[in-house]
């Protein structure tokens, strides 16, 4: 490495770091920067992209104009990445690399949330379905369209494997596994082991995201008063601290309650997650980040037992959040909104935007209607919620501009 990208390490990497300097390169090779890590590069690549900036009106839970307090895919990816970072550093691992991989995690994800997702992957059926984390990747490989020499974000081998790997190994121990064809592709270029698990960053990012999202959205819960502090006492693992904090502080205005709620919640899984992960460290002593990969579990976990009562917390919102009727008949317009404009543009294609009408995106395989419907899924799955109803009421309301 020349002297002038020599960087200097603030960080002291544990072994089983992934280390920048020991990076597997990009699909299109790069000239590497003079000031800044491969993994930094990839880090503000993502924020730079359009994919990113999007997030700020896509729904977490709550669709953008219920309230300017509820979070959104983009606060909930900023969320994400500090609570990666600190785990990271705890962990002596590549605080870049998580960095980036927690920013990157939600880009693919369509409007109206999982609403959205479920009535996209629907009417994708018959050409293949459609997941978020597999958008994310067309994303980071084909869709952003910001460099001269390459088609998306041209990330790092160690942040495109990451994505790829968010949950777990794609494929058996055999080989077997239904790889989505992008995938597919990719592996064969890059070999990116899909067999085995990520490395820890990658894993931290993964856990930081169930971390973030459980947590976070209690407060969006409470804040749109879908329950009450009395139910959240019957809540697994939430329950203990709310009579605690109350044991200790006595009475409380709302908001104080619940940030201290929310603020002790996540302590306690972050501090659960770094006891067991030590202790997996401990057994399995890697030595290098390929150790990590090989690893028959994953390293970077919740202890069982704090694992059964995640569960046990995230029925709890579903129960009371994520299928309360408030949310359901939001998510029902939502999956109404997707089915119709997807319907309509496979008919008529002619009705999309003259941009969309000359970009491909093939897949190697696919027959035409098949790259029509992938492309029309591309196009639905970037949109933003404000803009997708604006897109549908342009198609389907004959008092709307067009």
């Amino acid at each position: 490495m020349p002297e002038s990208q020599n960087w200097t390490l603030k960080q002291q990497f544990a072994p089983y770091a992934v280390d920048f300097r020991n990076s597997r390169g990009r699909q299109f090779p790069e000239p590497e920067a003079r000031e800044r890590t491969p993994f930094q590069r990839d880090r503000d690549r993502i924020l730079h992209s359009g994919a990113f900036r999007r997030l700020e009106y896509k729904t977490q839970v709550f669709v953008y104009h219920e309230g300017d307090y509820y979070r959104t895919r983009l606060t909930h990816s900023l969320e994400v990445a500090q609570i990666a970072r600190s785990i990271s550093r705890s962990l002596g691992l590549n605080e870049d690399l998580a960095e980036a991989l927690a920013l990157a995690h939600d880009l693919g994800h369509t409007p109206f949330g999982h609403a959205g997702e479920d009535a996209l992957d629907a009417v994708m059926q018959p050409y293949g379905g459609f997941d978020h984390n597999v958008q994310t990747v067309r994303v980071l490989t084909l869709l952003e369209q910001r460099y001269a020499s390459f088609d998306g974000l041209n990330p790092t081998w160690e942040t495109l494997e990451g994505i790829i790997k968010h949950n777990g190994p794609l494929v058996g121990a055999s080989g077997a596994g239904d790889v989505p064809p992008i995938i597919a592709e990719l592996d064969g270029k890059l070999h990116l082991q899909l067999g085995g698990y990520a490395s820890a960053e990658a894993q931290v990012a993964a856990i930081s995201d169930d971390i973030a999202y459980h947590t976070h959205d209690i407060d969006d819960a409470l804040h749109a008063n879908l329950f009450g502090i009395e139910t959240l006492l019957q809540a697994p693992l939430a329950g203990e601290i709310v009579a605690k904090v109350r044991d200790t502080y006595g009475d409380l205005s709302n908001s104080k309650l619940v940030q201290e709620i929310v603020r002790r919640l996540i302590g306690i899984m972050i501090e659960d997650l770094l006891t067991e992960s030590r202790k997996r460290l401990a057994v399995h002593k890697p030595r290098a980040a390929d150790d990590i990969r090989q690893a028959p579990v994953p390293i970077i976990s919740f202890s069982p037992e704090m694992e059964e009562r995640n569960k046990a917390l995230k029925s709890f919102l579903f129960q009371n959040m994520y299928r309360h009727y408030k949310v359901n008949r939001m998510a029902s317009k939502a999956r109404r909104v997707v089915t119709d404009m997807f319907e309509l543009l496979m008919k008529e294609p002619n009705c999309l935007p003259a941009q969309w009408q000359r970009t491909g995106n093939d897949q190697p395989g696919e027959i035409e209607e098949s790259k029509q419907a992938r492309l029309v899924a591309d196009y639905i799955a970037g949109m933003t919620d404000r803009y997708a109803m604006i897109e549908h009421a342009r198609l389907f309301d004959l008092n709307a501009k067009t």
